[in-house]
């Protein structure tokens, strides 16, 4: 049994954000406004905007500050326009016709140029949790994100850390991954009662820290 899906990236979010060992893995995340998208950008230079509800990478879009102006990249397009408001206009017609969010964008750790996150599966069975999978997943030359729909690759979370972070000890990292996702367990089936399968989105940043991007009930 699967047990319960919940679709919001907002409630799942909260729901991390309510317990200090999480809180601080968590990039700065908000409803998505223009007020609150300029905010972030002045503050971090890039975020990643994302609809609530939906998976699969669709619909998320990054979104930059730089010497040039204002800019979004969607799939493998990106655009750059001199003034914050001419950007949210064309932003407001590429974008979903959905509620988003707004999250502090995160510098991943690269092999070869190109962003690699990974993905830890866990499932209930019988009561007792199960690590099913802990893998990396390499996005598509030419994208930002690694989504394997979308046509990124996939490596085992060891390679994915010695390729992307050869100075780091891989297999400190890997551990500190579990034993995030377990409190992250935890806390999940406080808040949501009757989940019983979860797929978390890490992502570990050029200096070897890790982030929670996404929590899913419903992993692939």
């Amino acid at each position: 049994m699967a047990g319960r899906q919940l679709a919001s990236k907002w409630l799942k979010t909260e729901a991390l954000l309510s317990d200090a060992r999480v809180a601080g893995y968590i990039p700065r995340t908000k409803g998505y406004s223009a007020a609150g998208l300029l905010a972030m950008l002045s503050r971090y230079g890039n975020v990643v905007i994302k609809p609530v509800v939906g998976g699969g990478g669709y619909g998320v879009i990054k979104v930059f500050r730089d010497r040039r102006g204002y800019g979004f990249t969607y799939m493998d397009r990106t655009r750059v326009y001199r003034d914050f408001g001419s950007m949210r206009r064309a932003l407001d017609a590429v974008k979903a016709r959905r509620r988003y969010l707004i999250q502090q964008g995160i510098s991943l750790a690269r092999i070869s140029g190109r962003p690699i996150d990974y993905r830890v599966k866990v499932v209930k069975n019988g009561g007792a949790w199960e690590f099913r999978s802990m893998v990396g997943r390499l996005a598509r030359p030419g994208l930002f994100v690694t989504n394997l729909c979308k046509g990124g690759s996939m490596l085992t979370c060891r390679q994915g850390l010695r390729q992307s972070l050869p100075s780091i000890r891989a297999g400190a990292k890997k551990a500190e991954m579990r034993r995030l996702t377990r409190v992250c367990i935890e806390l999940m089936e406080r808040h949501f009662p009757g989940v019983g399968e979860l797929g978390f989105d890490y992502a570990v940043d050029h200096t070897g820290k890790i982030w929670i991007l996404e929590v899913n009930t419903r992993p692939q």
